[in-house]
Formats: structure tokens, C-alpha cells, sequence
């Protein structure tokens, strides 16, 4: 008996993203991380650049390697459907650090002052 399932397609950009950044962080090349993981650094490249989805086996190695939480991405929108502007957005504000942030809050507070003192047409 076939159960009745929503089919979901992951998006692995944001994770591939965050995957980068933490090998960023730790200093390392996309070659010396391919050579940890006996894989072509082209792989690594297009994993991290083009969300390109990896085998399972090279998915736990990756993050394992950077304790990267897969969780966030899986989960990011607690099952309600987002637009993909707005999972980007999201993406992307994983990725900043607490001074980008305040930016980032300092700009939207901005757009929501301007919006409440435009005049409507």
C-alpha cells in the first residue's frame, strides 16, 4: 500500500552556502576539502555554488566536517509554503553575522516607517 505523501524537492542552496561559509571559516580551500573527502574539488565547487546535491555518504561528511545543522534548512519555514524570495532571504540572513544583522533590522525598520507615512494613492 502506497502512502498518500507530499512530494517536496529540497533546495540545497542554502545549505551549500552555509557549507561554504564554515569552510571559509575554518580557512580551508574548496581542493583541500575535496581532498579530505576523496572527492574532485569541482564537486565541492558546485555543492557549495550551484546547490548541487551530493550522495548521501559525501552529505554526512560535509556536514559532520563543519557541524553544520541541517535542520534549518529542512525546517525553515515550519512547513508552510514560503515564497522562494522569501526562503532566500532567509538563506541569506543565515549567513550574516550579528553587524550585518543590525543592518539588515535597521533597514526594515526603515521600509516599515516610510510604508506607514506613505500617502495613500
Amino acid at each position: 500500500m502506497r502512502m498518500n505523501q507530499e512530494e517536496r524537492r529540497f533546495d540545497f542552496h542554502g545549505l551549500g552556502a552555509a557549507l561554504k561559509r564554515a569552510r571559509e571559516e575554518k580557512g580551508w580551500t574548496q581542493a583541500y576539502v575535496a581532498e579530505l573527502v576523496d572527492r574532485d574539488s569541482r564537486t565541492i565547487m558546485n555543492i557549495e555554488n550551484k546547490g548541487q546535491y551530493p550522495s548521501f555518504d559525501l552529505f554526512v561528511k560535509l556536514i559532520t566536517m563543519f557541524d553544520v545543522s541541517v535542520d534549518q534548512f529542512i525546517h525553515a519555514d515550519g512547513g508552510a509554503r514560503s515564497s522562494s524570495c522569501r526562503k532566500h532571504i532567509d538563506v541569506l540572513l543565515n549567513s550574516m553575522n550579528e553587524k550585518e544583522l543590525v543592518v539588515i533590522e535597521a533597514t526594515a525598520e526603515g521600509i516599515k516607517k516610510a510604508r506607514e507615512t506613505e500617502v495613500p494613492e
